[in-house]
């Protein structure tokens, strides 16, 4: 059943981002990012198209755009930047409309493998050398696991993407730091990236689907949907599920994980105390509750994909985590929310199904309240400059989570395959 004011104000915002011409897209970096640029923007009127809702010469122009200068590649480009940020906007549209962009998306792809056999062989290397990872070697939006979610859409039985899932089940073996025994994926820096001596001595075992062990989580669970099982797959799920359950909160109402964890919570075994906390898609319950449900669906286990299913469901109507999402993109706000329930309430059990889908009305409700005219609603939305108009945190993404939600089936160009939730 279609939910017409929802692609009413989809509608609208793609209406104002017709033109890539009249679109302020901020700083010089963004126009080769997926979260900021013109290949984000481009899913938005790709998606569109592929529901025959608007015209694909929209989204041709932004492909344009997006390859108007000459695109970053090689250890300056991840998956979110650069030629892999591109490579996935122009898969999408090429599995929308068969027969177009293929050679350009042919030589993507060739790019996107040697950049990522350049990756897997640092990391190797460091892995030999007995040495802690950065995050960016291997998180979702700018590492390993990123390249993986592209690889396993393009090619799920190809040597790279094995290569890639063969490096994830390695990073789940624990490694000798400094007389401690640390998870393979403890970084050395803080969540930033950067050294962090202040908050983060000893630096941290990172929780999140964007940026931490849930990506791997996701990203090795969704290999078995697809058949791509390799030595120690399954393995390596649990060791990830058993560092969760480890972590696991109890909010009042139900589960919750902490974003990360420190060298004294790791020594001491107790996270610091419970406090409400986003439950968004790159961190906290909404993100790593479909991936853990994904994990369940992989293993075949009945008890955690009950688990998972309970745990966003309660998420979704616990005014503790809701009261602080105070922002509506993809990333860490209510669309994204929104639409994290909608995937998982796909592949959950018919009245775990029932209970996400009657929460996602009143998330909807707060980025269009009734009544309100969808024209204002977009210019309110794209007025805010802090997120912009694009991808991850902008208009863009709000607005192809309302198209899936008004059109009430998984979006069809495969636009959210980069967020490993499908």
């Amino acid at each position: 059943m279609t939910v017409r004011p929802a692609l009413d104000v989809a509608a609208a915002i793609a209406t104002r981002l017709a033109d890539p011409g009249t679109v302020s897209l901020g700083c010089r970096e963004h126009r080769q990012h997926l979260a900021h640029g013109p290949s984000g923007i481009a899913l938005l009127h790709i998606e569109r198209a592929a529901n025959d809702l608007g015209p694909w010469q929209y989204a041709h122009d932004w492909l344009t755009a997006a390859s108007r200068r000459p695109m970053t590649s090689g250890a300056d480009s991840h998956p979110f930047y650069g030629t892999p940020a591109l490579a996935h906007a122009v898969a999408c549209a090429a599995g929308s409309l068969p027969g177009s962009y293929q050679r350009a998306l042919d030589a993507l792809d060739r790019q996107v493998i040697r950049d990522t056999g350049r990756r897997l062989d640092a990391a190797h290397r460091r892995i030999d050398a007995g040495l802690l990872p950065k995050l960016a070697e291997f998180d979702t939006i700018r590492g390993i696991t990123g390249y993986g979610a592209y690889l396993l859409r393009r090619d799920p039985d190809g040597s790279t993407t094995r290569a890639v899932l063969d490096y994830c089940i390695r990073l789940t073996e624990p490694i000798t730091h400094h007389g401690d025994t640390l998870p393979g994926w403890w970084a050395k820096t803080g969540p930033s990236g950067r050294p962090d001596g202040g908050r983060f001595p000893g630096g941290h075992a990172n929780n999140g689907l964007a940026h931490g062990i849930g990506g791997v989580l996701a990203l090795l669970s969704l290999a078995v949907r697809y058949g791509t099982i390799t030595d120690g797959h399954h393995a390596a799920l649990r060791t990830i599920l058993a560092w969760l359950d480890r972590w696991r909160q109890e909010t009042g109402s139900g589960a919750a994980w902490p974003y990360w964890i420190c060298r004294d919570e790791l020594r001491s075994s107790r996270p610091t105390p419970y406090v409400p906390s986003r439950p968004s898609w790159c961190y906290g319950t909404a993100g790593l509750a479909r991936a853990r449900q994904l994990a369940a669906l992989a293993l075949g286990d009945t008890r955690l994909r009950t688990e998972a299913e309970n745990a966003l469901s309660t998420a979704l109507t616990d005014t503790g985590q809701l009261r602080t999402m105070t922002d509506h993109g993809l990333c860490h706000g209510v669309a994204g929310l929104a639409h994290v329930a909608a995937r998982t309430a796909d592949d959950a059990h018919p009245e775990a199904a029932a209970r996400l889908r009657a929460a996602i009305p009143a998330l909807v409700a707060t980025l269009y309240p009734p009544g309100t005219d969808p024209a204002l609603t977009a210019k309110r939305l794209l007025g805010d400059a802090g997120a912009g108009p694009g991808l991850l945190d902008g208009a863009a993404g709000t607005a192809l989570a309302l198209l899936a939600h008004g059109m009430g089936t998984p979006p069809r160009s495969g636009w959210d395959t980069c967020l490993l939730i499908v």
